[in-house]
């Protein structure tokens, strides 16, 4: 493996990278394809992006390596990168700190996080407006996270449930994404009038109220034993200093696989999690669930 440094021109950026031919996953995808991926979706991963403060998590030697988060732009960074300094949200661990957060703007800035080891992008469920202020969250979350030996398939059938009753409060337009790990999320679009501390507050309400319709099926405790063999919705993510895997975002799992929108016809028994080389065919044949377009 080469340790000789490249500057490659990106968008009109210069950017380094190293060590391209490192494997970063199991089976062999390397740093170059990672790369290489993150390319090809930024357009639909860029929109996603769009105004809100990363949180990294990087892993420097690959996935079955050391891995860390990182929520300040670090040194080094380039000098176009952009960022801001915001205090930490209230309930955060660093709550009242300033932070210097950065913001992945373009193509370049997804490549150079990459080369980084940024294998998972993390946002909130706001964005940050153009002379800083933060503003009212844009979407909910509900995070539905499966307890062995529940799986994928009891997702599918709870993301109905919530998706349903999402749609009795007007928040028709949403959009599940198989989440590359165990379960998958349901985004909401917001329209950006109420406070995140009352999104919260609603999202809790309803997590609560389907666990008591459903209780065969889904639960709205982190409780270990009240979990098993249910669907967890985790409410939390709506928190102003909690933060959700990205939709189009690799994850740093030992199985290759992406936070990846889905269509809701998908959503049914034997939902699988996808690869980033058939995220990038559905978007070429199908085009993106956020959009609203495709088939």
């Amino acid at each position: 493996m080469s340790d000789q440094p490249q500057i490659v021109r990106v968008a009109g950026r210069d950017v380094r990278l190293t060590h391209l031919d490192k494997v970063l996953y199991p089976g062999g995808f390397t740093k170059a394809e990672a790369v290489d991926y993150v390319v090809r979706v930024a357009e639909p991963l860029l929109a996603q992006l769009r105004d809100r403060p990363v949180t990294r998590i990087r892993f420097p030697e690959g996935v079955t390596g050391q891995q860390f988060f990182e929520k300040n732009t670090p040194r080094g960074a380039p000098s176009w990168l952009r960022r801001q300094r915001l205090h930490a949200a209230p309930g955060a661990e660093d709550e009242g700190k300033e932070l210097d957060l950065p913001f992945l703007d373009d193509v370049a800035g997804l490549v150079w996080a990459t080369n980084a080891g940024a294998l998972e992008l993390h946002t909130p469920q706001w964005r940050v407006g153009p002379r800083g202020g933060l503003r009212n969250p844009d979407r909910l979350v509900i995070d539905l996270d499966p307890g062995a030996p529940a799986g994928l398939d009891a997702c599918a059938q709870v993301a109905h449930l919530v998706a349903d009753r999402l749609a009795e409060d007007g928040l028709t337009h949403t959009v599940p994404v198989t989440s590359g790990s165990k379960g998958l999320q349901l985004y909401a679009a917001l329209d950006g009038k109420r406070p995140v501390l009352e999104i919260r507050q609603y999202a809790r309400d309803l997590a609560y109220e389907l666990a008591a319709a459903h209780p065969a099926q889904v639960v709205a405790t982190q409780n270990k034993e009240l979990r098993r063999g249910k669907v967890l919705l985790d409410w939390s993510q709506n928190h102003p200093a909690k933060t959700t895997i990205t939709p189009y975002s690799l994850r740093g799992r030992e199985t290759l696989a992406v936070a990846a929108p889905r269509w809701w016809p998908e959503i049914e028994p034997g939902l699988t999690q996808l690869t980033p080389q058939q995220v990038l065919g559905r978007l070429a044949q199908d085009g993106d669930p956020f959009d609203g377009t495709g088939t």
